[in-house]
């Protein structure tokens, strides 16, 4: 299991996940987020970091010239569409580095859901799951959702678990198996404000994370 920390707006506090090690950090490039980047952090500066962790810039319903100017100016490693994007979208970005589709998930779309994966099997190399019960919120919902919805439908697909994961849900995780998942995706529920996270309980989670991984 995966740790990706969404919603980094200071560099300082991107350089300490690095330092614990965490594998991702989401850059939300959605203007109607309260986590949009904007100009918080000097892209020159990610050009030159050393970093391990994966840049993963987080897009909603963006084109594809947009989304690879991004990826060029802040150094990413990870496209995540968040969006409506298409298979084809999706397929056209993969060409050039790795991409995370996001999807919606409830119980009312829990009968289509494998449908809906199906035409983005080859054009990603990941899925997300969020709570699909709040529409508007495209840009993630900081609210959880059913995971047993999952272990009903076909994925096949490494995938990332997202929406209102919080430092409580360390038993829930350890409980939960599923033959790809590969990640969790953690962002509001470790917030002192928008966009500034909780040093101190994101590093009590990520070790309570890794005695699950050993």
């Amino acid at each position: 299991m995966l740790i990706k920390v969404c919603g980094i707006t200071d560099l300082k506090q991107l350089l300490q996940l690095d330092g614990l090690e965490v594998d991702f950090a989401g850059l939300n490039f959605y203007k109607d987020s309260p986590r949009f980047i904007g100009n918080k952090i000097n892209p020159k500066e990610l050009q030159t970091a050393d970093l391990d962790i994966k840049l993963t810039g987080v897009f909603v319903n963006e084109g594809y010239d947009e989304i690879m100017n991004k990826v060029n100016e802040y150094n990413l490693s990870v496209v995540q569409l968040h969006g409506d994007e298409s298979p084809e979208l999706c397929r056209k970005i993969s060409e050039e580095t790795e991409v995370i589709k996001a999807f919606r998930i409830s119980p009312d779309n829990e009968d289509t859901i494998e449908k809906l994966l199906i035409p983005y099997d080859d054009a990603c190399d990941y899925y997300l799951f969020d709570n699909g019960a709040l529409k508007e919120s495209l840009g993630g919902t900081g609210q959880s959702f059913d995971w047993e919805i999952l272990k009903r439908i076909s994925i096949e697909k490494p995938f990332f678990l997202s929406g209102g994961i919080g430092p409580d849900d360390i038993e829930k995780l350890t409980a939960f198996r599923h033959p790809d998942f590969y990640a969790i995706d953690i962002n509001s529920k470790f917030e002192k404000n928008p966009g500034v996270k909780d040093m101190g309980l994101l590093l009590g989670f990520v070790r309570a994370v890794r005695a699950i991984r050993n």
